[in-house]
This record gives structure tokens, C-alpha cells and sequence, in this order.
């Protein structure tokens, strides 16, 4: 879930994570739509998008520019392997990968990142926060562990924990059209629909691409208009 724009990357290592940003996000979108407390509304929402693969504006990076990548140590084998068996959606094993890194380098945040959507993808939200909160001990302004972190607990029915952490991370980036639109949903599933809608226009505002939040936007505002209708 970063926001990286391809001038920013530096180092051998930031080449390798832009190729598997876009694995990351859908990970995240998978664990949503399996998740049995989301609004039926919004998991429809969530598989349109993710249909569509055009699930959030940082998937418009421009991979043909980035030099090939070079392998110069164990830890990139080890993300490679890890990132094949996200590919085959084997996570248990890419879990293994990842524990590997760590083992080598504890504080590897991209790994505990990485970590914590896997165990998503498990169903182990609480393993997945203690993964995302020690990204944070190293680094607490890291927009992916504050974001991922969120999910983690909208996927728990935890919603206002989930908006803290957006809320966060909009302190660091208010224009952060991801936390925008997350906490449009976290804020549906608490019956704010109104508050939702404006969540979603601010994400459009900034990134109107964004087919999530225009696909939440449009289908809160139907809900919202039938629950109006009915109360007349």
C-alpha cells in the first residue's frame, strides 16, 4: 500500500517492492470480500474493482521504467520465493519466507509489512496488527503498516479502531486517497453513510480514477436515497 512514485525509488530493494505492490493491494481486497461482517454492498463494490484491476490509484506506476532487477543477497531470494508463493496464493508457505527474513534481519519493515497482509490472507488478524505495530515501532509515520493496520481491524469489525488508524495516516498525508476512501467504508459500516460519501468525494478529488471510492461513493449514495425514501 505505499505511495511511491517512481523518481522516489532509490535503492535495488524499492525496485523489487513497486513489482509486488500491486500483489499486496489485491491480497487486501481478497481479505475484504471474505469477510462475512462486510456490508454485502461494499464487498460487491470490492469485487468490481478488483474485476476490473483497477483496485487504487498507486497501481499506475510505470514498471517499464525501472532498471532490471539484481539480486545481491539472500534476503532478495528469499522475497522472490516468498512473492512466487503469493502469485500461487500459497501463504502459509510465503509466510515461512518471510520469517526467514526476519530471522536474518528483524527489523526488515517491508518484510514484517509483507508479514502482516499474509497473515490476513491466513485469517490471523491479531498475528497480522503485531506484525504491522512492530513495523511501526521502527517507523511510525509508515503510511502501509498504518493503512494495513486499519484493514486489519475493519476485517475484526473493529471500525473505529480502523478509522484511527486512517486518521493517523491522513495527519501524515491528508491527501492520501486510499485512508480517504478505507475510512469512507469503515464509516458506512458504522451507518454513517453521509460522512462515508464525503470520505469518498475527497478520495475522487484527488485521484479520480479511483474505482473503489467511486464505486463506494455511487453505491452509498443509492443506499442512502433508499433509507431516505423509506423514512418519508
Amino acid at each position: 500500500m505505499l505511495s511511491v512514485k517512481i523518481r522516489d525509488i532509490k535503492t535495488r530493494s524499492s525496485f523489487y517492492r513497486i513489482e509486488k505492490l500491486k500483489k499486496v493491494k489485491k491480497f487486501l481486497f481478497i481479505n475484504f470480500l471474505n469477510n462475512n461482517k462486510l456490508n454485502p454492498l461494499y464487498r460487491n463494490c470490492l469485487l468490481i474493482s478488483l474485476l476490473k484491476k483497477e483496485t487504487c490509484s498507486e497501481d499506475h506506476y510505470i514498471i517499464d521504467k525501472i532498471p532490471p532487477l539484481v539480486l545481491n543477497s539472500r534476503i532478495d531470494e528469499l522475497f522472490l520465493q516468498a512473492n512466487d508463493c503469493i502469485d500461487d496464493e500459497n501463504f502459509s508457505e510465503a509466510l515461512l519466507f518471510y520469517n526467514l527474513i526476519l530471522k536474518e534481519d528483524s527489523k526488515n519493515i517491508h518484510a514484517l509489512i509483507d508479514r502482516g497482509t499474509t497473515l490476513q490472507n491466513l485469517g490471523r488478524i491479531k498475528s497480522a496488527i503485531r506484525s504491522y505495530d512492530k513495523a511501526l515501532d521502527i517507523s511510525s509515520n509508515n503510511l502501509d503498516a498504518l493503512i494495513n493496520k486499519g484493514s486489519a481491524f475493519h476485517l475484526d469489525g473493529k471500525y473505529s479502531d480502523a478509522m484511527a488508524c486512517y486518521d493517523v495516516a491522513l495527519k501524515i498525508d491528508k491527501k492520501h486517497p486510499m485512508a480517504l476512501a478505507y475510512k469512507g467504508l469503515s464509516l458506512a459500516e458504522l451507518g454513517q453513510l453521509t460522512e462515508a460519501i464525503d470520505y469518498f468525494k475527497n478520495a475522487l478529488s484527488i485521484d479520480k480514477h479511483y474505482h473503489l471510492a467511486q464505486i463506494s461513493h455511487d453505491t452509498a449514495q443509492d443506499l442512502l436515497k433508499s433509507t431516505q425514501e423509506k423514512n418519508i
